[in-house]
């Protein structure tokens, strides 16, 4: 997927990252850069001290079954938001971490599985996005997939992962409404599901038999 194109300003390259040292390594990475940039009118600033938490990529799934104009969301707890003071337990649509040499629809594949139990039949591509630049690495491509099902529900995860998924199926407006009542409030979901609202005549006439 191509990046925004840029109007004028320093050409891509102009910086220069004069150190760079791992701070912590566990489940996920945190460096320290110390990093000058070209600035607008034309200037260097001086040396500045950066941390970044290293995330990679990740890929984000909205399951849609234009049938019964339905989506696949799932209900997890997350750690980020009790740490921001927030209701722990977010209604999401399913993500996963792509992994060294997996394509971003197999990784959709089996996190729709894990997550919910789904069969994915059509995939189309929404957008990618970094939704915290000033401080983590981390890209996340956005996908829209068909599914048919009757009903989804239950609980599901990867136990070795301390995954407890609760997985639900509104109907296209419920779960727009909770976008607008901040009953869903990830960056992934929203983006997803705004996208959906626009999207959703053209995805039916395409996707129904």
């Amino acid at each position: 997927m191509t990046t925004n194109p840029r109007i004028g300003g320093p050409a891509p390259d102009a910086f220069e990252i004069e150190r760079r040292e791992t701070c912590f390594r566990g489940f996920f990475q945190l460096d320290r850069f110390v990093v000058r940039h070209q600035r607008f009118d034309g200037g260097w600033t001086p040396p500045l001290r950066r941390e970044v938490f290293l995330r990679g990529r990740a890929v984000a799934l909205l399951p849609y079954d234009p049938l019964r104009d339905r989506v696949a969301l799932v209900e997890q707890f997350r750690i980020g938001a009790a740490a921001a003071g927030r209701p722990a337990w977010l209604i999401e649509i399913p993500a996963g971490i792509i992994e060294r040499g997996e394509a971003d629809e197999d990784v959709a594949r089996r996190e729709a599985k894990e997550e919910a139990g789904l069969e994915l039949l059509d995939i189309e591509p929404i957008t990618e996005f970094m939704p915290s630049p000033g401080g983590s690495s981390e890209v996340v491509s956005v996908l829209a997939a068909r599914i048919d099902r009757q009903e989804v529900g239950g609980l599901f995860g990867v136990d070795h992962e301390g995954e407890d998924i609760r997985a639900h199926y509104p109907t296209a407006e419920e779960a727009l409404e909770w976008v607008r009542s901040n009953r869903i409030d990830t960056s992934f979901s929203i983006i997803a599901l705004q996208w959906l609202m626009l999207n959703r005549d053209r995805l039916r006439q395409a996707w129904l038999p």
